[in-house]
């Protein structure tokens, strides 16, 4: 486990993923009080002054135009976390909330909020703990970012809403009670507080970023999956050939066809009918591989830019900014906290993975139908009629994969008017992220049926060669958990079992790009 320490500066989509599954822990810069200040300093003193500051001495959303009262402003701190924690659905994920967790305490701790530091190092502290507020899922607009999450997120903080202690359901319990537990102390809001709790994109860039780093991790298994496939199909690496590749330099195909090259190497099987004339040109589901899987590779990494852009913002509304003269602070209303470049970015992804998906099914009915596997028997059963081999791990495929161009069509082109039409256009980056994981889930599906296919295919082609050095090991990994299937055997189990080996099967490929 490694340390990390919170400064306030921009955080990597790496240190996001490495908080969420727990293989880094976090503390506050011992400065961090320090740059917090002046910030602090600007919410005090327009307090004292009663200036119009909206969220600090207004209401909020549609009701800032309404003045609040001295003696009212605390209630109006904790009145916000408790209205807006309105969210529904399954709790999210342990490793989302945690990721959660250090996204808003960055945010907070950026110097540009103004709020104490106590509020950063109490959110690390249920991170330390893991001790994780319970938040719905659902209920978000992407607008002022996603306010009932972060409502949600924040109420333990006062004492109310719901923890999750390690061992709890998801369901959790309440707060308070974790809390004493635990030793740990809830805190008083004061001024703009609340609001800053609140306002923000972060759990929307929690999601995205572990959907980011799922989705650069399946571009390799489909390599790997093509690769394999390639030699049970008795196809050609020709059109893999640098040479060819080279005159169309896009890096993402580039990537991939260096990856099948290296996964093709030294293939027996490959040189068994190298010169055979049905090696001429394979289907595009095969020959075109690089394309596809490097268009989605190059599309996952715009991704990865415009969350990395987004980590290092400040997407908290008011803001405290420096004078227009470089000199003294001054608090501005913003619209940073507009969920519309994740929104975008996560629709991206979801096209991107649905495609790996979409030609890898391709190539899981060519190694099945006799017509276009090249000598395999129907549906890789060695018995067929009598068995039915792989035969409905096709229509599971299938079925994902036009459930996956459902779940593609654009949240990001959507609106609707919100808090009495004051927020008349919201980015629907919240649906965004949560399909890109749906289809995600779906693509891995997917990818373990090819696999299990093609690992079959192979040992079906035993009598004429073995397969190279990369998707030899590759299959005996499958092997060492799932037989040969000579005669029919419950799919699912299979299909489970490669699922869940699909991360190592990248490190036992030697993939690395």
């Amino acid at each position: 486990m490694r340390d990390l320490q919170l400064t306030g500066d921009a955080l990597s989509i790496d240190d996001v993923v490495d908080v969420a599954h727990r293989r880094a822990r976090v503390t506050l810069s011992p400065d961090l009080a320090e740059r917090m200040a002046p910030a602090r300093g600007v919410v005090t003193d327009a307090v004292n002054r009663k200036a119009v500051v909206y969220g600090v001495t207004t209401g909020f959303g549609a009701l800032a135009d309404t003045t609040i009262g001295a003696d009212d402003l605390a209630k109006l701190q904790v009145g916000i976390l408790r209205s807006h924690a309105a969210a529904v659905g399954e709790p999210l994920p342990a490793p989302v909330v945690r990721a959660l967790l250090l996204l808003r305490a960055r945010t907070l701790s950026a110097g540009y909020s103004g709020v104490r530091v106590d509020l950063p190092a109490l959110l690390l502290e249920f991170l330390s703990k893991d001790v994780l507020p319970v938040v719905p899922s659902k209920g978000s607009v992407g607008a002022s970012g996603d306010l009932a999450q972060l409502a949600h997120l924040a109420l333990p903080l006062i004492g109310e809403g719901l923890l999750r202690a390690p061992g709890d359901g998801p369901e959790g319990r309440p707060a308070a009670e974790v809390m004493a537990e635990y030793g740990i102390t809830p805190i008083a809001l004061e001024p703009k507080e609340g609001l800053s709790l609140i306002n923000g994109t972060e759990p929307m860039q929690a999601v995205l970023a572990l959907a980011i780093t799922d989705a650069e991790q399946l571009c390799k298994v489909a390599d790997i999956a093509c690769a394999v496939s390639v030699e049970a199909l008795f196809g050609t690496d020709r059109a893999y050939d640098e040479r060819v590749q080279v005159i169309r330099p896009h890096p993402g195909q580039l990537a991939s066809a260096r990856n099948l090259r290296q996964l093709l190497a030294d293939s027996p099987l490959l040189a068994s009918h190298r010169h055979s004339d049905h090696a001429v040109q394979d289907s595009y589901a095969l020959r075109c591989a690089p394309q596809v899987h490097g268009s989605a590779r190059d599309l996952i990494e715009h991704c990865r830019r415009v969350l990395t852009i987004e980590l290092g913002s400040i997407v908290d509304n008011p803001v405290v900014v420096r004078g227009e003269d470089g000199t003294g602070f001054e608090v501005m209303s913003t619209g940073n906290f507009h969920g519309q470049p994740i929104a975008f970015a996560a629709d991206a992804l979801a096209m991107a993975v649905a495609e790996l998906a979409s030609i890898a099914e391709r190539r899981i009915y060519r190694m099945l139908d006799p017509a276009t596997s090249r000598g395999l028997p129907p549906f890789l059963a060695p018995d067929a009629g009598t068995n039915s081999g792989f035969m409905l791990a096709q229509y599971t495929a299938a079925s994902v994969v036009s459930e996956n161009k459902v779940l593609c069509h654009p949240a990001s082109v959507d609106t609707i008017p919100t808090s009495g039409n004051q927020e008349d256009h919201v980015s629907m980056g919240w649906h965004a992220v949560r399909k890109a994981h749906e289809v995600i889930d779906n693509a891995r599906t997917v990818l373990a049926i090819e696999l299990l296919c093609g690992v079959q295919g192979l040992d079906l082609r035993s009598d004429v060669a073995a397969p190279g050095p990369s998707t030899a090991a590759v299959q005996d990994r499958v092997r060492s958990e799932v037989p040969v299937m000579i005669v029919d055997r419950e799919l699912t189990p299979q299909i489970e079992a490669v699922r869940s080996m699909l991360d190592e099967l990248v490190e036992v490929a030697g993939v690395t790009v």
